[in-house]
Protein backbone atom coordinates (compact mmCIF):
# COMPACT_ATOMS: atom_id res chain seq x y z
CA UNK A 1 0.00 0.00 0.00
CA UNK A 2 0.97 3.32 -1.06
CA UNK A 3 0.81 6.35 1.45
CA UNK A 4 0.61 10.02 0.25
CA UNK A 5 3.12 12.86 1.61
CA UNK A 6 2.63 16.12 1.15
CA UNK A 7 5.06 18.59 1.01
CA UNK A 8 4.94 22.59 1.49
CA UNK A 9 7.57 23.63 -1.03
CA UNK A 10 8.77 22.83 -4.34
CA UNK A 11 11.05 19.64 -2.76
CA UNK A 12 12.04 17.92 0.36
CA UNK A 13 15.46 15.75 0.86
CA UNK A 14 15.48 12.14 1.49
CA UNK A 15 16.83 12.60 4.59
CA UNK A 16 14.13 15.40 5.69
CA UNK A 17 11.63 12.92 4.71
CA UNK A 18 12.80 9.75 6.31
CA UNK A 19 12.72 12.05 9.53
CA UNK A 20 9.02 13.58 9.15
CA UNK A 21 7.70 10.06 7.93
CA UNK A 22 8.90 8.77 11.01
CA UNK A 23 11.31 5.99 9.49
CA UNK A 24 13.67 7.34 11.73
CA UNK A 25 14.50 9.66 14.60
CA UNK A 26 17.77 11.72 13.32
CA UNK A 27 19.56 11.98 10.99
CA UNK A 28 22.54 9.61 11.97
CA UNK A 29 19.62 6.92 12.34
CA UNK A 30 18.94 8.51 7.91
CA UNK A 31 22.85 7.83 6.93
CA UNK A 32 22.40 3.47 8.98
CA UNK A 33 19.30 3.47 6.86
CA UNK A 34 20.81 4.19 3.38
CA UNK A 35 23.39 1.78 4.48
CA UNK A 36 21.29 -0.73 4.33
CA UNK A 37 20.48 -0.51 1.14
CA UNK A 38 17.03 -0.86 1.51
CA UNK A 39 15.75 2.47 0.02
CA UNK A 40 14.74 3.04 -3.57
CA UNK A 41 13.64 6.28 -5.33
CA UNK A 42 11.34 5.73 -8.69
CA UNK A 43 12.42 2.26 -8.73
CA UNK A 44 16.30 3.00 -8.34
CA UNK A 45 18.35 2.59 -5.21
CA UNK A 46 19.37 5.71 -3.18
CA UNK A 47 21.86 5.82 -1.11
CA UNK A 48 22.08 10.01 -0.70
CA UNK A 49 20.05 11.41 2.06
CA UNK A 50 20.44 15.12 -0.14
CA UNK A 51 18.53 13.45 -2.75
CA UNK A 52 15.74 15.67 -3.64
CA UNK A 53 12.33 15.04 -4.22
CA UNK A 54 9.77 15.91 -6.04
CA UNK A 55 6.05 16.01 -6.28
CA UNK A 56 5.25 12.70 -8.06
CA UNK A 57 8.72 10.66 -6.99
CA UNK A 58 7.91 7.74 -5.15
CA UNK A 59 9.99 6.06 -2.53
CA UNK A 60 10.05 3.08 -1.07
CA UNK A 61 11.36 1.98 2.19
CA UNK A 62 11.84 -1.84 3.03
CA UNK A 63 8.17 -3.05 2.10
CA UNK A 64 6.70 0.46 2.33
CA UNK A 65 6.10 3.30 0.13
CA UNK A 66 5.39 6.86 -0.08
CA UNK A 67 4.72 8.82 -2.72
CA UNK A 68 5.66 13.00 -2.96
CA UNK A 69 2.18 14.81 -2.96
Amino acid sequence: MTREFAIKGEMIRLGQLLKAADFVDSGAEVKDLLAEEIIAVNGEPESRRGRQLVRGDLVRVGDEEIRIA
